[in-house]
């Protein structure tokens, strides 16, 4: 099954994101784009790929752990940018050193149960909006974006998420996303 691990912003600060969204939607060549569904929004920490059956129990038990070893901590949906005109995407402020750090974590933890990863890069914390294929330029969006600064919520878990991939062959049909595993953070997680 295709997972990831995730931050997920809880029900006000995706409010206060769907306002700022549904401004951006008013902008000359908005509807050229695939916004992404408010209900999909996530920071993802690491995307695990296909991972078999029978590695979900130590992925699990991994995660857990990392979990554990992780405090809660503050986090905002703050500003945004564009990867090229790919993707629109609202970024991240509050203690973005702490998701980084859970991120990391969380890479180690897939690749200790042997699931391969991508090339270990960066970790940029972003949360995707809309994607688009060079028309419009996504430019305009993300200046859009620039002064969107949202409330302060606790990071109080980290969510192990299920993509689950189109099958239907409709155009523009997007993969459906299922929590399967929610790990509370810091000790008594």
């Amino acid at each position: 099954m295709r997972l990831f691990a995730a931050v997920l912003p809880p029900p006000a600060a995706a409010d206060e994101l769907a306002g700022a969204v549904a401004t951006l939607k008013t902008l000359p060549g908005a509807g050229d784009l695939r916004w992404t569904r408010r209900e999909s929004w996530h920071f993802t920490l690491a995307f695990l790929a296909d991972v078999e059956d029978d590695t979900l129990p130590e992925l699990t038990e991994r995660l857990s752990r990392v979990a554990r070893r992780t405090a809660p901590f503050p986090l905002a949906l703050h500003g945004g940018g564009h990867f090229g005109d790919r993707a629109l995407w609202a970024g991240a402020g509050g203690d973005v050193a702490a998701l980084r750090l859970l991120a990391g974590r969380a890479d180690a933890a897939a690749r200790r149960c042997g699931i391969t990863m991508e090339e270990h890069r960066s970790y940029r914390p972003h949360l995707t909006l809309a994607r688009g294929h060079g028309e419009p330029s996504l430019r305009a969006y993300a200046e859009g974006l620039a002064e969107f600064a949202g409330t302060e919520w606790t990071v109080g878990e980290l969510c192990l998420v299920r993509s689950n991939l189109p099958v239907s062959g409709v155009p523009g049909e997007r993969p459906r996303y299922e929590v399967v595993g929610r790990r509370a953070l810091g000790p008594g997680g």
